[in-house]
């Protein structure tokens, strides 16, 4: 029955343990006292659902504290074996799946590397596939606890009704990439199973919002400095994020020319890939055969050296210009979106680390407006290089969470009758 918000009673429990569930999980461990001011429900509410989420093995006894007169109060935390995700990380190098148990601990992980071909979608769907059965088959896999399977990609990324995840990846070469079929048209999995795909910079603006730099803050945009770049800005309006094409904004007219094809694009001077063919094009030498990793920590120990050696005056200037374009490229964020924090990661903004911040926080604030930027602070991120696999994993988690922690009722084997499927929905309670 339908109360006049439209909200029915199915609804309300779904929402309370929705409450629960999120403060036991980001606060927790808690008692069912310290529950009711936390989720703002009544002591009876708290126990109801305390009761139905213990019983579903999805919330477990921590201990227990003194209380202040009373008998101890026992303490309560989300139980973590309780459910799985899987994380899957598109990258540019190597493609990465992750399971983790519902505390985020990673229980299982391969890596898939890319060859010339990497970006083939047939190819990249295909790692996914062998990835996920490959962790699926470790001992401390629970398959029938899988919530479901998150993957982040470069590009934007379309939900639609009838193809599902469709990507359009414009630097990689894919044009309305139906990666969701791709995906199911071999799998082992049961349709039940769901796979959530996004952008790779909005899971790791997830992942650091949730557990990393970005705790506690309500505007932040979270840079994702790789091959390319990418962002992903919060607001109180978008709480999960949204990605937002930063790479392919104009920062040169007639500038140089774009993986996306576009000429001018920060991309084509902020990101690993340009940045090393810079150092290329004026005479540096990155080992023969190396991936992007292994040439960019060439480049840092040249402009950088740690001995008393000269430093590669080439490498240096090509970094200190790159600092700049990236600075000038945070003032646009700055300017449009005023937010409290900027975090910057991705393998190639980790490894660049603390000697490049600095330089980038100082052009930030030169070009951007003095207000806006008087109020914003710019760090690195907390979770390291395999923050997109856990923003990835945390996808199907948020999801669980939003259902109250019900999972997705597994499809039959056949269709019912008719004459059943009419019988059931006329029975009360069915």
């Amino acid at each position: 029955m339908a109360g006049r918000n439209g909200r029915t009673v199915r609804d309300l429990r779904r929402g309370n343990r929705t409450a629960v569930l999120q403060r036991l999980y980001f606060d927790g461990p808690l008692s069912r006292f310290e529950l009711g001011p936390a989720t703002g429900l009544s002591s009876g509410s708290v126990s109801n659902v305390v009761a139905d989420l213990v019983a579903d093995g999805l919330v477990e006894e921590a201990g227990s504290v003194d209380s202040d007169g009373g008998r101890p109060r026992t303490l309560l935390r989300v139980a973590p074996d309780s459910g799985q995700m899987i994380g899957v990380d598109v990258g540019e190098t190597r493609v990465r799946v992750e399971l983790f148990d519902l505390a985020l601990n990673e229980l299982a992980r391969t890596e898939r590397p890319l060859t010339a071909q990497r970006y083939d979608a047939e190819v990249i769907a295909g790692h996914i596939r062998e990835g996920v059965a490959e962790v699926l088959q470790a001992q401390t896999a629970v398959p029938e606890r899988l919530l479901g399977i998150g993957v982040g990609v470069p590009g934007i990324v379309e939900h639609t009704a009838d193809r599902g995840a469709v990507v359009h990846g414009q630097t990689i070469g894919w044009d309305a990439v139906p990666l969701e079929q791709l995906l199911r048209a071999t799998s082992e999995l049961p349709q039940s199973v769901r796979y959530f795909i996004d952008n790779g910079a909005k899971t790791l603006g997830q992942a650091e919002m949730w557990f990393g730099a970005g705790r506690g803050a309500r505007n932040a945009v979270v840079v994702l400095f790789g091959s390319g770049v990418g962002a992903c800005l919060v607001t109180p309006e978008v709480e999960r994020g949204r990605a937002v094409e930063w790479g392919h904004l104009t920062v040169r007219v007639r500038g140089r020319r774009c993986r996306c094809g576009a000429p001018g694009c920060l991309e084509a001077y902020a990101g690993a890939e340009s940045l090393l063919a810079r150092w290329r094009e004026e005479g540096g030498r990155p080992p023969a055969e190396a991936d992007e990793e292994t040439a960019l920590t060439a480049m840092l120990a040249a402009a950088y050296p740690a001995d008393t050696g000269a430093a590669d005056p080439v490498a240096l200037a090509v970094l200190e210009e790159t600092a700049e374009y990236l600075g000038a490229g945070l003032s646009d964020l700055i300017n449009l979106f005023q937010p409290e924090r900027i975090i910057v990661g991705g393998w190639a903004g980790l490894q660049l680390g603390t000697r490049f911040l600095p330089a980038v926080r100082r052009h930030a604030t030169t070009y951007a407006l003095r207000h806006p930027a008087d109020k914003v602070t710019i760090e690195l991120g907390r979770l390291g290089p395999d923050a997109v696999t856990v923003g990835a994993a945390i996808l199907p988690l948020a999801d669980f969470f939003t259902s109250g922690g019900h999972r997705p009722a597994p499809a039959p084997e056949s269709p019912l009758p008719a004459w059943r499927t009419a019988l059931r929905e006329r029975t009360p309670g069915a």
